[in-house]
């Protein structure tokens, strides 16, 4: 019992929780998210939210980048860090822009995300992982 209540952690248990949170929340916004709209680009490339008027072909593609690139580096631990990056600065935008007003029944995936790759971005990759092959 005094071991769940315990503040104390193993690298392994933080390695293992690394992995799981790279793999669980990459492939999911990488699934549901960046390849549906990699799929659906020349119907969504006149359509997308361009909250920096830099067109709505250009918004797209850098959440394509994000949501698809980005997230399968995030999967593998490879360049983790600077591939976390777009993921966190998208989903800041889209919690900031696109879903301003928005309560937090129609927000909470969003939010989920940014902790989860806020979290990763703080901690790293762990060891297991393309970055922690080389430690």
């Amino acid at each position: 019992m005094s071991r769940f209540t315990s503040t104390n952690y193993s690298e392994g248990a933080f390695n293992i929780a690394t992995l799981v949170t790279r793999l669980a929340f990459g492939l999911i916004i990488l699934v549901h998210h960046g390849i549906p709209k990699l799929m659906g680009f020349s119907k969504m490339q006149y359509t997308f939210f361009d909250p920096f008027h830099i067109g709505s072909r250009w918004s797209l593609c850098l959440v394509i980048f994000a949501e698809v690139f980005c997230s399968v580096f995030v999967i593998l631990g490879f360049l983790t860090r600077v591939a976390l990056v777009p993921l966190v600065i998208t989903l800041g935008v889209a919690l900031a822009l696109y879903h301003r007003g928005q309560g937090l029944v129609s927000t909470e995936l969003a939010w989920l995300y940014l902790a989860a790759f806020f979290g990763l971005l703080l901690t790293g990759p762990g060891r297991i992982s393309v970055d922690g092959l080389t430690k």
